[in-house]
């Protein structure tokens, strides 16, 4: 399969047998981890990351992949350059990707809500940067999507019910149920990393239930991809707005925080205000009783974690908690998709 300068934005752009080539190829390179038949697939190339928003996994993780693919990622953030935006002169993001495609052999972009004027717009970005750029335009996250977190849940899920670290078992998850439920807080999450994990749970074939309190619905084109995506499987979609019954019979728990729709207010992202209404909601945290009640589920979350709020000290760090496996596949989901996507494979 030819994925060759493919842009990863977002998996439900990927065929549903691209994704099990990502993921296969990921397995094989965690399994083999540094085997002599990935560490040149990139060599003498540079991969390009260029961060809005900071973060500990996705920077280390992505300079981990390059280096054992045998390149280089180098870092960027907006202040090293002059960036044309809604309230200063500068270069146009044409230049800008034109340009960077000529020094690197890809290009990730990490852009999140409090970079943007309004939901969307860092989506939009990255589409304009693959528009121009005539190399792949990796998402690091946007205010929509998570794909490369996506993937590495879905590895994680599929490693718990298959034999283990590198030997997932996508059949195991057909049939089972996922639970994504908001989780208290104040960190006012945005939605990139829980939309994913609706998209590839959908994808693979899990029923999916939704908990949220009133006003916490999420992005409705997402709804609809995750109904079309059960429908195609035959699987459920529900969502329930009480933070009890959705663990009922629950395999996977994916417990997070996330803003309202309103969280925009005349192109401000209105951090404090999505903080306030949060902590005016209590009892939304995943809890080792509540965990009692699901089919002796697994706990999934994509990190950082906030603990004692979305979720329990005793779940997080409890012996069905996969955050760390998670966290761990971003790396071998990263390589697999620059080695399918800009390497010598």
């Amino acid at each position: 399969m030819d994925l060759y300068g493919r842009d990863f934005i977002v998996t439900q752009e990927w065929a549903l047998d691209e994704l099990q080539t990502l993921l296969d190829l990921a397995a094989r390179m965690k399994r083999d981890r540094f085997s002599p038949r990935w560490t040149d697939l990139l060599a003498h190339r540079t991969f390009l990351m260029f961060f809005y928003n900071p973060s500990v996994r996705t920077r280390l993780s992505f300079e981990a992949a390059a280096t054992e693919l045998g390149g280089h990622a180098q870092f960027m953030t907006p202040s090293a350059g002059r960036f044309k935006t809604q309230k200063q002169a500068g270069e146009t993001i044409e230049d800008a990707a034109r340009v960077m495609a000529r020094y690197c052999c890809g290009i990730g972009i990490r852009i999140l809500e409090d970079k943007v004027p309004y939901y969307g717009a860092g989506n939009e970005m990255l589409r304009e940067y693959a528009h121009w750029a005539d190399v792949p335009i990796i998402n690091m996250a946007d205010d929509r999507f998570h794909p490369c977190q996506g993937m590495a849940d879905l590895l994680g899920w599929a490693e718990w019910y298959g034999e283990g670290p590198g030997r997932p078992n996508y059949a195991n998850l057909r049939g089972k149920n996922f639970l994504l439920t908001w989780g208290s807080g104040a960190l006012a999450r945005s939605w990139c990393s829980v939309q994913e994990a609706l998209l590839v749970a959908s994808r693979f074939g899990l029923n999916v239930t939704i908990a949220r309190p009133e006003g916490y619905d999420l992005d409705g084109e997402v709804y609809d991809w995750t109904r079309q995506n059960c429908a195609a499987n035959g699987t459920s979609f529900r969502i329930v707005d009480d933070p009890e019954s959705g663990y009922d019979g629950a395999h996977v728990v994916y417990s997070r925080n996330w803003v309202t729709a309103a969280a925009y207010q005349d192109g401000l992202f209105q951090k404090q205000a999505e903080i306030e209404k949060a902590l005016a909601i209590p009892g939304w945290t995943t809890t080792a009783a509540r965990m009692a009640r699901t089919d002796h589920a697994i706990f999934t979350h994509p990190m950082p974690v906030d603990r004692g709020t979305e979720v329990s000290d005793e779940v997080a760090s409890g012996p069905r908690s996969a955050i760390y496996d998670v966290a761990e596949n971003r790396l071998h989901v990263q390589k697999a998709v620059m080695a399918l996507t800009m390497g010598n494979l």
